[in-house]
């Protein structure tokens, strides 16, 4: 699976065993890691990227792929589906590679991931959890339309600290 974003050096791609070595580079990073889930793990090993790159080929329809900045993989960026009432809805996770941020890369693979979700995924509701601290993907979300919906305080712990979540969501224009 490839896509096109509307910047010509970037691309989302699906993940190839090839990326094994590029992914666990990128992902072996603290800073990347404290904005990220604990089942992100830390630090991370090659043997996490083969596991996550036979994950995202084996799912079917194919949710997670890579972002490619000059034919690079520079990132990873995912819709998790959701289930029974919530069918319709998918939750936004990504990562970028610490050289690769500020460079507007996100802004785009997201983007393009908005129109996967709502018009191939037939997606009416997508969602994304930023930790407080996020400031960058804060403004990533906005970029794209995302609307603050809440804040829960204190909701996370992570790194034997208590954060609040900030909940983003955007929905489809017409409904299904």
């Amino acid at each position: 699976m490839f896509y096109k974003t509307q910047h010509p050096d970037i691309q989302l791609r699906s993940y190839t065993a090839q990326d094994a070595d590029a992914l666990t580079t990128l992902a072996n990073n603290r800073n990347i890691w404290q904005n990220l889930r604990d089942q992100f793990p830390h630090p991370y090993h090659r043997e996490n990227a083969v596991q996550f790159i036979k994950m995202c080929l084996e799912t079917e329809p194919q949710t997670v792929l890579g972002i490619a900045y000059q034919g690079q993989l520079v990132g990873s960026i995912g819709l998790h589906l959701q289930n029974d009432v919530y069918r319709f809805s998918a939750e936004l996770g990504y990562f970028i590679g610490e050289p690769y941020w500020n460079k507007s890369i996100t802004t785009f693979a997201v983007q393009t991931m908005l129109q996967y979700g709502f018009e191939k995924l037939h997606l009416q509701r997508i969602f994304a959890s930023v930790f407080e601290h996020n400031e960058g993907s804060k403004r990533v979300l906005l970029k794209n339309g995302f609307l603050l919906e809440g804040v829960k305080k204190k909701a996370i712990y992570k790194n034997n600290q208590f954060l609040d979540e900030f909940l983003y969501g955007i929905v489809r224009e017409k409904e299904l």
